[in-house]
C-alpha cells in the first residue's frame, strides 16, 4: 500500500509539473508582472485598533470551524486582512477567495500546480526573478493572489465576475464566480 500511495504522489507531482510548464509557456502580461514586482516588496496592516478587533473577533468566530487553534486562525486573518486591504480588495472577499481554492489549507496543490491558500502558479516565482519565494508561506500567497486578483479587478473596470473567472482561468464559464460569490454572501461579506 505504501508503495502504491507514492507512487501516486509521484504520478501527480509529475503531472502539476507537467501542466504548470504548459501554463508557463503562456505569454505573460507584463503589467500584471510589474504590479506583483511592486506587490512582493511593499507590507500593510490595520489603520484603527478597534475596526480591527471587531473585525477579527466576527470573522475568528466565523472561521473556527476551518482553523480550530485560535493563535493560527488569528494569524492567518492579520495576513489576510493585510494583504487583501494593501491590494484594495475587500478582505471579506479574500476569505471567499480562499475559502472556494483551498478550504484555507495553506499546503493546498492543485492538479495544474497552484500552490497555497490562493493557489498560486509557481510560474510567477520565476517571472518576477524571485525562485525562492515560498508560495506555501502565507504573506507571500496572499501577496500574490491578492495582486493577481486586484488586477484582473482592475482590468475588468470592476466587473467582479469576470476578473474571479480570469483569476481562475475560467473566462467564459460562471461555475466559479458563482461559486466565489456564493461563499462570500452566505459566509463572510460585511456589510460596509
Amino acid at each position: 500500500m505504501r508503495l502504491c500511495t507514492g507512487m501516486v504522489f509521484w504520478l501527480l507531482l509529475l503531472w502539476a509539473s507537467f501542466a504548470a510548464a504548459n501554463i508557463a509557456n503562456q505569454p505573460v502580461d507584463q503589467e500584471l508582472k510589474a504590479q506583483l514586482m511592486q506587490a512582493v516588496a511593499e507590507a500593510d496592516s490595520f489603520n484603527d485598533r478597534f475596526d480591527a478587533e471587531v473585525w477579527l473577533l466576527d470573522m475568528s468566530t466565523r472561521m473556527q470551524r476551518y482553523i480550530p487553534n485560535e493563535r493560527e486562525r488569528l494569524y492567518f486573518l492579520r495576513q489576510v486582512h493585510s494583504q487583501a486591504t494593501r491590494a484594495g480588495l475587500k478582505p471579506d472577499l479574500v476569505l471567499a477567495v480562499i475559502h472556494v481554492e483551498s478550504l484555507f489549507d495553506r499546503f493546498a496543490l492543485s492538479r495544474a500546480g497552484a500552490q497555497g491558500v490562493m493557489q498560486v502558479m509557481p510560474f510567477w516565482k520565476h517571472e518576477l526573478g524571485r525562485p525562492d519565494d515560498n508560495l506555501i508561506d502565507l504573506a507571500t500567497n496572499l501577496r500574490y493572489g491578492c495582486t493577481i486578483l486586484k488586477y484582473y479587478l482592475d482590468k475588468e473596470k470592476g466587473d467582479l465576475r469576470r476578473a474571479l473567472a480570469r483569476y481562475n482561468g475560467s473566462l467564459g464559464s460562471h461555475v466559479y464566480p458563482d461559486r466565489v460569490q456564493d461563499y462570500w454572501y452566505r459566509y463572510w461579506y460585511v456589510k460596509d
